[in-house]
């Protein structure tokens, strides 16, 4: 249950961090650090969130934060979750639970009264391993070896966990593309288990798959994962219509590139029905989705690409084209399109008024800035003022 690995990082010996951890145990109760912020310690990932756990109610966190100076926001409370904020830093303390009831989307819990109770109602192993406020690791359910081999392998029984939560397919993929082993290939009893239970997919909220698969699509190489869910039927049951056939050679042209990964982007290859409903993507998300499908299939250059579009997405499209068709990456295109993000069209409408007016001005205009591009941007106001 415990082992010689120790925490050593600056976020756990911050004095803020510890003074929360006193406040509880002065109090007499435990604190113990899980979760993301003890697995990504443990990778020597960063760590952006501090959850801590303990077997005190949340009134008694509440008021023994409050006994020790210590700000308490009750943002869970009902789920045994109080935000302790000191020194500015937000620490999420969560009373150890069990589930009592479960229904493919939300859990009736109560709280438990042992480490071990708490780690059984966890997803993955590897999230289920504590640290103490000295760094000393706790691991009830055996998940440091698994995290060590980055085997992303869930707690007990796969089925059992799926149907408690059945975003957590979803979530098993995620997981994999961040922290699994690339070489080690993916746990059968899992997929299995995802595969069994498709049917429970469509019970999850949009919002919460929509944020799952862009956490998914940034990983640094998201293609075996998808390419497991594709396998598994789950990925035709988020995205239906779907194909991540050209997903891989999207993310080895971005690493020529030196492009860093882009969920979007890799949105973008995917393809699908109604995506940007089916994964609630906000409007500014589902604008530039459907301006890299449209260019991508449109016939324009690089230089125009970078004029219409700005140099990023330019690239984001001459990319998505690259990998479609097979292709390396092509560093002039990539230098035609900045230049063309570079251009301003010389001709302003005043320049052709009052001679033209309403439609026919809008055509001229047109017209004018069709030949200035295809000028490869040479053209002058006056040499294109006397083409009007």
């Amino acid at each position: 249950m415990t082992d010689d690995t120790r925490i050593t990082e600056d976020w756990l010996t911050n004095p803020a961090t510890q003074g929360v951890c006193k406040a509880l145990q002065d109090g007499g109760a435990q604190a113990l650090f899980v979760g993301g912020c003890v697995r990504n310690a443990l990778l020597g990932a960063p760590v952006s969130d501090i959850d801590i756990a303990t077997d005190a109610p949340p009134e008694r966190v509440m008021e023994l934060a409050e006994a020790a100076g210590i700000k308490a926001v009750p943002t869970g409370i009902d789920h045994g979750t109080v935000t302790l904020v000191n020194g500015g830093i937000p620490h999420e303390v969560t009373t150890f639970r069990r589930d009592v009831e479960t229904d493919g989307r939300r859990a009736v819990i109560a709280y438990a009264g042992t480490i071990e109770e708490d780690a059984a109602r966890r997803d993955f192993t590897m999230n289920a391993i504590y640290a103490r406020p000295d760094g000393t690791i706790v691991d009830p359910l055996g998940g440091l070896p698994d995290l060590r081999a980055r085997r992303v392998r869930f707690i007990g029984d796969a089925n059992d966990r799926i149907r408690e939560d059945y975003l957590r397919s979803l979530r098993y993929f995620r997981f994999h593309a961040w922290y699994g082993d690339p070489e080690g290939g993916f746990d059968p009893d899992a997929l299995a288990a995802i595969a069994a239970n498709l049917e429970g997919l469509s019970t999850l909220s949009r919002e919460r798959v929509g944020t799952e698969m862009l956490k998914l699509l940034a990983a640094p190489d998201p293609a075996p994962s998808v390419a497991a869910m594709r396998s598994t039927g789950a990925l035709g049951q988020f995205l239906p219509g779907a194909d991540d056939r050209y997903l891989a050679a999207l993310v080895h042209l971005e690493q020529q590139a030196g492009v860093a990964p882009d969920a979007l982007r890799r949105l973008a290859i995917l393809g699908g029905v109604d995506v940007a409903d089916r994964l609630r993507l906000s409007r500014a998300q589902a604008k530039r989705l459907e301006r890299l499908r449209d260019a991508v299939g449109s016939d324009m250059g690089p230089a125009e690409l970078g004029y219409r579009l700005g140099a990023d997405e330019a690239r984001d499209v001459l990319l998505l084209r690259a990998a479609m068709l097979g292709q390396p990456w092509d560093v002039e295109a990539a230098k035609a399109a900045e230049r063309g993000a570079r251009a301003r069209f010389p001709v302003r409408p005043a320049d052709l008024m009052p001679a033209l007016q309403g439609p026919a001005l809008g055509a001229a205009l047109k017209r004018l800035e069709r030949e200035w591009i295809a000028s490869g941007f040479a053209l002058t106001r006056d040499e294109l003022l006397g083409r009007a």
